[in-house]
C-alpha cells in the first residue's frame, strides 16, 4: 500500500465513521496518551569498548537507557552484565528471512529461527525482535497479496509465539534501494492490523525514513501504537552519527510526542572517518536530548 492510498483509505474510513458516531471519535481522539520518552540506546557494533561490559559501562556513563544486540548474543551473559544497573537491552536485531519467498521450506526455517531469537530476546528483557521480510536481489520473492497473506499469517504465528516469549516481532520498512516490498511505516502499521497480535510490532528508521516517506511526523502518527522501536542515523548513504551532519530531528520527534511514544531510539550508524566514537557517540546523545526538547508539540 502506497500513502496516497493509505490516505485515501483513512479518509473514507474516516468520514464514514464520522458519520456513524462523531461523540465516539471525538471520545477516542481526546483520549489521554501517555507523555512520550526519549530513551536512547545504541547498537553494540556503533559504541566502543572492547568487550560488551565496556560498552554498556560506556553507554551507561553517557546517559543512554538501552542497547541494541545483534543475532549472537549468550541471555546468561548479557544478564550477569546487565545486573543490577539501569540500562536495559533495547531491540534484537536479526531474524532476516527469507520469510516471503516460493520455497515453503525456506520460509519455515525463518520462522523458526525467529521463534528461537524471540525466546532469547525475551530472556534478556528485548523490546522486539526485528524482521525484514525480504531483501533485494532475489529472484523467488513473492509479491502482492500473495506475499501480504503469507507474511500476515506468519507474523499471527511468529506474533503469538512472541507474546510467550513476552517479546515481540518488530516489522522494518526500508528503502526502495535495499527492500521494494515493505517501505513506508503506514504499510508496516497494516500488516500489524491485519495480524492482530499483541506480538506483532513495526519499527522506524530515520534514514530509511528520509528516503521513502514525506513526512518523519506523518509517518510515525500513521505506525501509531503499533510503532515500538527507532533508529537513528544521518540522512545521507554514510550513515553516521547524527549530529555529524546536523540532521534535524524534529520533525519526527514531534510524531513521537504525538503518539505518547514509550520505547528506544536507537543509533544505528558509523562514526565518521578520523573521529573518535567515544567522544562522538556522547555528543550525539546531548545533540538528540536537545532536538527532543525543542519539538515543541
Amino acid at each position: 500500500m502506497d500513502r496516497r492510498t493509505f490516505l485515501k483509505s483513512t479518509l473514507v474510513t474516516a468520514g464514514a465513521a464520522a458519520s456513524l458516531s462523531l461523540p465516539a471519535l471525538a471520545q477516542e481522539s481526546s483520549a489521554a496518551k501517555p507523555k512520550a520518552l526519549l530513551k536512547l540506546s545504541c547498537q553494540t557494533g556503533v559504541c566502543p569498548g572492547k568487550s560488551f561490559e565496556e560498552k554498556v559501562d560506556n553507554l551507561e556513563k553517557w546517559g543512554a537507557a538501552g542497547v541494541e544486540l545483534g543475532a549472537g548474543f549468550n541471555p546468561s551473559e548479557i544478564n550477569k552484565v546487565l545486573q543490577g544497573r539501569k540500562i536495559k537491552v533495547s531491540a534484537i536485531c536479526a531474524a532476516d528471512g527469507p520469510y516471503i519467498v516460493a520455497d515453503a521450506a525456506q520460509r519455515r526455517r525463518a520462522v523458526d529461527n525467529a521463534k528461537r531469537i524471540l525466546e532469547r530476546a525475551g530472556e534478556v528483557g528485548s523490546t522486539g525482535v526485528i524482521l525484514v521480510p525480504s531483501f533485494n536481489g532475489r529472484k523467488d520473492q513473492l509479491w502482492g497479496g500473495e506475499a501480504h497473506k503469507i507474511l500476515v499469517d506468519q507474523l499471527k504465528e511468529m506474533g503469538e509465539h512472541a507474546v510467550k516469549c513476552n517479546c515481540r516481532m518488530l516489522l522494518e520498512p526500508l528503502n526502495k534501494g535495499e527492500a521494494w516490498f515493505l517501505r513506508i511505516l503506514a504499510e508496516a502499521a497494516e500488516l500489524c492490523r491485519a495480524a492482530n497480535s499483541p506480538g506483532a510490532g513495526m519499527m522506524g528508521d530515520f534514514y530509511h525514513m528520509h528516503l521513502e516517506e514525506t513526512s518523519d511526523q506523518g509517518a510515525f502518527i500513521s505506525a501509531g501504537k503499533y510503532l515500538h522501536h527507532v533508529h537513528l542515523a544521518s540522512r545521507t548513504r554514510a550513515r553516521i552519527l547524527p549530529h555529524q551532519e546536523n540532521s534535524d530531528y524534529r520533525d519526527g520527534f514531534i510524531g513521537l510526542k504525538r503518539i505518547g511514544y514509550q520505547d528506544y531510539c536507537s543509533l544505528e550508524c558509523g562514526c565518521r572517518g578520523g573521529t573518535n566514537p567515544a567522544e562522538e557517540v556522547p555528543k550525539t546523545f546531548r545533540f538528540l536530548e536537545k532536538q527532543w526538547e525543542e519539538a515543541i508539540v
